[in-house]
């Protein structure tokens, strides 16, 4: 499993569309031909938040997640980034 740095800035892959549905979101890698489903809907609006936010945490915080649950959104980002639906960002 991909550990996901809080701290750093990430983004979508720019060659990942993101389906809303009424469960959370199907997302489509074009490169990889990989499909996920996102099962959360507050987990959609942080994958949303990540193109505006410095970093993860921020994402998190924008889209309400408590410090509480902060490791499980982590190890969901990190699930992401190791299936290369998230990348870390690398310019400003």
């Amino acid at each position: 499993m991909t550990v996901l740095d809080l701290d750093r800035a990430w983004d979508l892959h720019p060659q990942v569309s993101v389906r809303p549905e009424p469960f959370g979101a199907l997302l489509y890698h074009f490169g990889t031909r990989k499909l996920s489903f996102l099962k959360d809907r507050v987990l959609l609006e942080v994958v949303r938040a990540l193109k505006d936010a410095p970093s993860a945490r921020a994402a998190c915080a924008a889209a309400g997640v408590p410090d509480s649950d902060l490791a499980r959104y982590g190890a969901a980002l990190g699930a992401l980034a190791g299936s290369a639906m998230v990348v870390e960002r690398t310019s400003a």
